[in-house]
C-alpha cells in the first residue's frame, strides 16, 4: 500500500500558487510610526493598516497596558473559568456592552476563535446557516466546524437569503453576514436582514469587525449606523484590534446568550485568557473612540477627499462608504506588479489576490486611517494614478462614484 505523502502533495499546491502569481509572503516590519513603516530599509507611507483611527500607538493606550503591566504581569496564565479573569477584562466587558447597547459581552482571543466559538456553540447537525458568499473565512469555518447545512447567497441580496431560507423551513436557522465587508468594504443591507429574520423566525449574527469604532453613533458599529438594536440582531461579534488598535474580540448580546457562551464556546472555555494588560489598554481605547469624535469626522473626510480624487483621475472605486476603497486591477500579476510600483514610488499598498477575493477580482486595497493627512492622500492619488497608466492597467469596478 502506497500512502499519499501530505508534504508532497502540499508542495505541489504551493508551485501552483507560484505559478499563477498567487503566493503570499511574510515581510517583517523594522519600525512603525503612525502610518509609516519601515520595511526591507526603506520607509514607506502605509496604507494597508486597519487602524482606523489611528489609536495603535496613542500615549495613553500605551501608558496604560504598561501601568496595567506593572500591576497585573504580562500573561494572565489561565483561561477565564480558570482564574485567568482579571478585573481588566471585566472592566472592559462592560464597557463593550455598554457601547454597542447589549445586555452582557464576553472576551475572545482574536475574532477567528469568536467566530469559532459562537457557531459551532449554537449550531448542529440537522440546524440552517446562511451566509452572505462574501463572508470572512472564519464565518463560513464556523458553520462547517458545527456540523450545520450551510447555504450561501449572492453578496449584499436579501432575496437571495430569504430564498435559501425559506428552502430549510423547518430547520433552527441563524443568518451570519459581515457588517463591513473586509475586501470591498461596503455595508451589508442590515435593516433588510433583520426584518427577514424576524419574518422567518431565524437569528441574526453580525461581523463588526471593519464597523465598530468607524460607523454609528458614538462609533457603536453598523448595526447602530442601520438603527437596529439587540432584539434585531442578538449576535454582535466585533474585533479590537481594527479600530481600536489593539488585539482580540467581543461577543455582545443577550446575557442568555453570553452566559452560555461561557459554557459552550469551545475557543473561549479552553484557551488561555487575553492579558490583562491588552484589556486595560483596550479599554481606554474605548474611552477615547467615544469621546473623540472628531477621528471619525477626519476619517470620512478622507474618504470623501480619496473618492472625490479617484473620480478626478479618473480611477475606478468599489461603492464603499468606508476607509476600505479597493481599486480593482483584475490580473493578480498586474495587481502584483502595480503594488510593487507602488511601493518604489514610497507607498505600502499590498496586492489582495484569490482566494482572499474571488478569481479575476485582484485589487490594491486601500485604507484609510485618521492617522494620515489630507496630503497623504494626495500623493497616493497621484502615485496610484500614474503606476496604473504606466502600466496600462484599466481597474473597473461597481462604481466610481
Amino acid at each position: 500500500m502506497s500512502r499519499p505523502d501530505l508534504l508532497e502533495r502540499i508542495a505541489a499546491a504551493q508551485a501552483d500558487l507560484a505559478r499563477d502569481h498567487l503566493v503570499r509572503r511574510l515581510r517583517t516590519v523594522g519600525a512603525a510610526d503612525g502610518p509609516w513603516l519601515t520595511l526591507d530599509g526603506r520607509r514607506l507611507l502605509s496604507f494597508a493598516s486597519n487602524d482606523y483611527l489611528g489609536l495603535a500607538q496613542h500615549p495613553a493606550l500605551r501608558e496604560a497596558l504598561t501601568a496595567a503591566a506593572a500591576q497585573w504581569g504580562v500573561g494572565a496564565t489561565a483561561a477565564h473559568l480558570l482564574g485567568g479573569h482579571r478585573a481588566p477584562h471585566a472592566e472592559l466587558e462592560a464597557a463593550l456592552a455598554a457601547w454597542t447597547g447589549r445586555e452582557k459581552a464576553l472576551l475572545f482571543s482574536t475574532g477567528y476563535m469568536a467566530n469559532l466559538g459562537v457557531l459551532d456553540a449554537l449550531l448542529g447537525e440537522g440546524d440552517l446557516c446562511v451566509q452572505d458568499r462574501l463572508n470572512h473565512a472564519c464565518l463560513i469555518d464556523g458553520a462547517r466546524l458545527a456540523g450545520c447545512e450551510l447555504k450561501r447567497y449572492p453578496h449584499a441580496d436579501a432575496d437571495g437569503a430569504a430564498r435559501q431560507l425559506a428552502g430549510t423551513a423547518d430547520a433552527a436557522a441563524l443568518l451570519a453576514s459581515d457588517g463591513v465587508f473586509s475586501m470591498d468594504g461596503d455595508v451589508a443591507p442590515l435593516a433588510a436582514l433583520a426584518a427577514l429574520c424576524k419574518r422567518e423566525g431565524a437569528t441574526l449574527m453580525v461581523d463588526d469587525a471593519h464597523g465598530l469604532g468607524v460607523l454609528g453613533p458614538d462609533g457603536a458599529g453598523s448595526l447602530a449606523a442601520a438603527g437596529l438594536t439587540q432584539a434585531d440582531a442578538p449576535v454582535l461579534m466585533a474585533t479590537l484590534g481594527k479600530a481600536l488598535g489593539v488585539a482580540g474580540a467581543l461577543v455582545a448580546g443577550p446575557a442568555v446568550l453570553i452566559d452560555s457562551l461561557a459554557q459552550f464556546a469551545r475557543t473561549h472555555v479552553y484557551t488561555t485568557a487575553t492579558p490583562p494588560a491588552l484589556a486595560a489598554a483596550t479599554l481606554r481605547a474605548v474611552a477615547i473612540a467615544r469621546a473623540e469624535g472628531e477621528r471619525r469626522e477626519r476619517l470620512m473626510r478622507l474618504i470623501a477627499l480619496f473618492r472625490d480624487g479617484a473620480r478626478a483621475h479618473g480611477l475606478a472605486l468599489l461603492d464603499s462608504p468606508t476607509p476600505i476603497q479597493p481599486v480593482l486591477v483584475g490580473d493578480s500579476g498586474a495587481a502584483l506588479a502595480a503594488a510593487a510600483a507602488l511601493e518604489a514610488a514610497g507607498f505600502y499598498v499590498p496586492a489582495i489576490r484569490p482566494p482572499t477575493v474571488p478569481q479575476g477580482k485582484a485589487r490594491l486595497r486601500v485604507t484609510l486611517s485618521a492617522a494620515h493627512a489630507p496630503s497623504d492622500v494626495e500623493r497616493l492619488l497621484d502615485a496610484l494614478a500614474a503606476v496604473l497608466k504606466a502600466t496600462s492597467l484599466a481597474p473597473a469596478g461597481r462604481g466610481s462614484g
